[in-house]
């Protein structure tokens, strides 16, 4: 496993990464370290390559794995596995938030203090209804303590939309206009990034890092699902190392 870890000044207890296909056990098309178990994949393999990212990342327990479903619901650390969200806070030491994706934008939170974290599963559907900002409130803490982390999704050369998509953002925001170009005939490219981006700075979240890598033109590195239909997912994960000392002091809450 050859995980990525994303480049940002968050504080030693907190944990993140990201994971790329390569090992694991999964075969064709899912080859090798598909995280997903409604993709087709035999279950068998899926269970064991959880075992590997548990093992090899030293994850402290199982990951909060989610049913994700394009909405903004967040989960909490009442949550039970499996719950349908797109989302996961946690306030506890050593709880695992994680969400799948191969294409979606995957958004890692946490606060400078290390005190809480969140993952974020951040389609456009997602973007738009406001995931990103529901995150960021069920937080509960003064946003310019947080930062934010932009895994790898599918770039801006490669997210082709209808027409109807942009007009669903600049609706929402004139500004999202920056964030389409044009492309073939009625359709447009999306910008992802540059589009949670600036749902993140509306939330009062100035402090993101990522935002550069493509899933789309990289396929010995990640799934991608524009690009071949049938395929696996990575996984972005976020925890509180529960062996670390906790923080002295009070954050600012809101």
């Amino acid at each position: 496993m050859t995980p990525i870890r994303p480049d940002w000044p968050a504080p030693a207890r907190v944990r993140a990464l990201s994971t790329t296909r390569a090992g694991g056990l999964s075969e064709a098309p899912y080859a090798g370290l598909n995280l997903a178990t409604h993709v087709g994949d035999d279950p068998a393999r899926v269970a064991r390559n959880r075992a590997l990212l548990r093992a090899q990342a030293g994850l402290p327990e199982e990951p909060l794995w989610l049913e994700q479903v394009h909405g903004c619901v967040v989960a909490d650390d009442t949550a039970a596995p499996g719950c349908r969200a797109d989302a996961a806070v946690s306030l506890r030491p050593g709880r695992v938030c994680a969400v799948l994706t191969a294409d979606c934008l995957p958004l890692l939170l946490c606060d400078r203090e290390g005190t809480r974290v969140a993952a974020v599963h951040a389609g456009w559907r997602g973007l738009a209804d406001g995931v990103i900002e529901r995150a960021v409130a069920t937080l509960a803490i003064a946003p310019a303590r947080l930062l934010a982390w932009l895994g790898p999704a599918i770039g801006p050369d490669a997210f082709e939309v209808g027409p109807e998509v942009r007009e669903r953002f600049v609706d929402l925001d004139p500004a999202a206009a920056t964030a389409f170009r044009r492309g073939r005939d009625d359709r447009w490219l999306a910008d992802l990034f540059v589009l949670a981006r600036q749902r993140l700075v509306g939330a009062g979240v100035t402090a993101v890092y990522g935002g550069d890598l493509c899933t789309h033109i990289d396929p010995q590195r990640f799934f991608s699902y524009r690009r071949d239909g049938v395929t696996g997912r990575q996984a972005s994960l976020i925890w509180l190392d529960p062996t670390a000392a906790a923080p002295t002091g009070d954050p600012e809450h809101v």
